[in-house]
């Protein structure tokens, strides 16, 4: 089979469509013919020399895909050769075929196309193992998710009004700001105004009962100033750095609390394991996508040939919702 290789640390040049051993599918594994496998900013990470993939992974990037079975390991149950399906990755999507636990497999949701569905189960799996299995959002709550307009921020708005909760978004242009608006965003607020005054006035003072945070140290400190009383912090990346002072007086005042998470590395199984995390988004979320209520913001497909151009793009900022990259038919 081909699949992307990164040839050395360093910009989007680096990836290769090189030639690579099959994959094999162990005891509890499949085999994917892939159709499509989408992009993460945790893609460029590892381009870059800064996210290594956890011992036994695939060197090759790629954290999700979506292709169909075409070989099935021992112990698997529930999967056939043929069946289509996505996956959540711990690496090598950007392949003709990849391995993969069959825990965590999932099925296409009807109403989305194969091809889309390669981009679906990376934040899929983020959002809601962060704003419900750890947040615990529910109706009538308020939801501020920085980044509307990215891949995490596009499925984590749309999640979050499914939920019946009241959702804030950042961005930081009015195109963007809109495009929160359109997914159900019932607050957009320019990142470059200060938020926590853009939080206390629109929700009257009281601040807002959970945060999803994809910058890290630049937004601590407003982030815990725009959560109200028992509100809870869910950190999901550093693009704004890794170090932040923490006041834990504020903390104890307001009773809040912050949880900080990653998805990659996780056992498959376990009680904090991807399998379930994925078991519940089919169960719980999976409908909300198969009503409509949830779908996949695509920006562009492209060739996976083309996946230095892809990382460009993701380089030079303001993609809306995912890229996708098309591996075959």
């Amino acid at each position: 089979m081909y699949g992307i290789s990164i040839r050395e640390f360093g910009g989007p040049e680096v990836l290769e469509w090189t030639e690579q051993p099959d994959p094999e599918p162990g005891p509890g594994e499949v085999v994917l013919d892939v159709v499509a496998a989408g992009i993460n900013r945790a893609d460029v990470m590892q381009r870059q020399g800064n996210y290594p993939p956890p011992p036994g992974a695939s060197e090759l990037p790629g954290l999700e895909c979506s292709g169909r079975v075409s070989a099935v390991g021992s112990g698997v149950s529930g999967w056939a050769v043929g069946d289509p399906a996505c996956a959540l990755l711990a690496g090598g999507g950007y392949a003709e075929k990849v391995a993969v636990p069959a825990a965590q497999l999932l099925p296409v949701p009807d109403g989305v196309s194969l091809t889309d569905a390669g981009g679906l189960p990376e934040v899929a799996c983020t959002v809601w193992s962060n704003v419900v299995l750890l947040g615990g959002l529910r109706a009538g709550q308020t939801f501020l998710v920085h980044g509307g307009s990215g891949g995490i921020g596009t499925h984590a708005i749309q999640v979050g009004k499914a939920l019946g909760a009241t959702v804030l978004a950042t961005a930081g242009h009015a195109d963007r700001l809109q495009i929160c608006r359109d997914l159900g965003a019932d607050h957009a607020l320019d990142y470059h105004d200060d938020l926590v005054d853009g939080v206390k006035t629109v929700t009257d003072g009281r601040g807002v009962d959970l945060i999803l945070d994809n910058i890290g140290a630049r937004t601590l400190g407003a982030n815990l100033d725009a959560l109200a009383t028992g509100g809870r912090l869910a950190i999901i990346g550093l693009m704004g750095g890794a170090k932040g002072e923490v006041n834990l007086a504020k903390l104890l005042t307001k009773r809040l609390s912050m949880g900080a998470t990653s998805l990659r590395a996780r056992p498959v199984e376990g009680p904090d394991g991807k399998a379930g995390i994925v078991s519940a988004v089919r169960d719980d979320l999976w409908p909300l996508v198969e009503a409509g209520h949830v779908r996949p913001i695509v920006q562009e497909r492209l060739p996976v040939q083309e996946a230095a151009r892809a990382h460009e793009l993701m380089d030079q900022g303001g993609v809306v919702g995912k890229l996708v990259l098309g591996v075959s038919g």
